[in-house]
């Protein structure tokens, strides 16, 4: 889509100016797409809405529907986001062997969206690793959590801090961390 300046201030004036500008008979999977792309750049992740939803509000302006497509680009949206949802849950960092458990999965699929060459993946990850140190961070901060385990999380917010900062070295400078002679006085536990 050609980068433009949008003048709509809310989500639905957005969708209807979009349409009128890609000045098209009918919409489909690309219109869909393009309009959900102007949202996500105008009001960031959060705005993002369904392919159906979009549909409708066009549709309620007067846009004729290619129905097959639409059915099949907010299906396509659907599974994309169940399956991201799918792997944060997977994730889990309220403690040490869970959390590392999870940055190894992290890294895979790190890697593996490298290999991939998929940028707006790698957006999403980090994404995702950024909302697991904020969490982190304010548990460690509650008061109804013992001093140790509020230690614990600070260290699990500095791991995700330093892979947000430079997820290519974090495998090593994780293992070093962990045997820095600080660590294991800080945490024998878990060495």
């Amino acid at each position: 889509m050609i980068a433009k300046s949008w003048s709509a201030r809310n989500k639905r004036d957005l969708i209807i100016e979009v349409w009128e500008y890609l000045d098209c008979e009918s919409v489909g999977a690309s219109e869909l797409e393009q309009i959900q792309q102007a949202l996500t750049e105008k009001f960031g992740a959060g705005a993002l809405t369904s392919p159906a939803s979009i549909a409708r509000t066009v549709a309620d302006e007067g846009a004729v529907l290619r129905h097959p497509e639409v059915f099949e680009c907010d299906v396509k949206w659907r599974e994309q986001n169940l399956k991201k949802w799918e792997f944060r849950k997977g994730l889990d960092f309220s403690d040490f062997s869970s959390a590392f458990e999870s940055v190894v999965k992290l890294e895979e699929k790190r890697l593996q969206l490298q290999v991939d060459n998929k940028a707006t993946g790698l957006k999403e990850l980090r994404d995702i690793v950024a909302a697991a140190r904020k969490d982190s961070l304010l548990q460690a901060r509650s008061k109804i959590l013992d001093g140790n385990a509020r230690e614990r999380l600070k260290e699990i917010s500095q791991w995700l801090t330093v892979w947000l900062q430079s997820p290519e070295l974090f495998s090593d400078w994780l293992d070093l961390r962990r045997r820095s002679p600080e660590y294991k006085k800080k945490f024998p536990e878990d060495t």
